[in-house]
């Protein structure tokens, strides 16, 4: 679970008490990103608030820790990358939807919550697996519009990635009820035990 700009880990991972119930035996992880925010004492960022058109390079260079704490995580509980789930929120969700799907080996899924695709322009040339993906976005969201998030699904599906998005009326920056639930019954068909 990645969080939004000036957060931490503890941001997300009280959500996991709202998908355990419907995960039984799924371990929840949420790291703090690895830059300090100046704006917010205990927050953290994935990336600097750079001018957009910049920011593509800070998604690139965060790349390789997300991978590799995927991975740790993956090794630590002998689990198959189609057995892990990326969640992220707003910056988290960016970090997300560029990561992905450049990793050999497929995910279970990403849900992305208030995201936005910055490295779209690349994406099929660099797409080297195809998680099924589920945008969820308000309509209201004044931070990150959800045109964004309307961008990134034709972007996803152009390269062949399959996604489900979710604009939601009334939804400013946040995640809310109905996001959660899209969340989790997305969360249990893609991490639901091969029969």
């Amino acid at each position: 679970m990645l969080h939004g700009v000036g957060a931490n880990g503890n941001d997300l991972i009280s959500l996991a008490d709202r998908f355990a119930g419907a995960l039984p035996d799924t371990a929840f992880h949420a790291p703090d990103a690895p830059s300090p925010y100046a704006d917010a004492p205990a927050g953290r960022q994935w990336y600097a608030r750079i001018p957009w058109d910049e920011r593509a390079d800070g998604v690139r260079k965060v790349e390789p820790v997300v991978n590799a704490f995927i991975d740790e995580l993956l090794d630590g509980y002998g689990l198959d990358a189609s057995r892990c789930v990326l969640l992220g929120f707003s910056q988290g969700s960016i970090v997300s939807i560029h990561t992905a799907p450049r990793r050999q080996a497929a995910l279970g899924g990403v849900v992305a919550l208030s995201g936005a695709m910055i490295t779209g322009d690349t994406l099929e040339a660099e797409v080297a697996s195809k998680p099924p993906f589920v945008l969820i976005h308000g309509t209201d969201d004044a931070v990150l519009p959800s045109a964004e998030t309307e961008a990134a699904a034709a972007k996803l599906t152009a390269a062949g990635i399959p996604v489900a998005m979710h604009l939601l009326p009334g939804l400013a920056h946040g995640i809310d009820e109905r996001g959660i639930a899209i969340a989790t019954e997305f969360m249990q068909g893609v991490l639901r035990p091969s029969q």
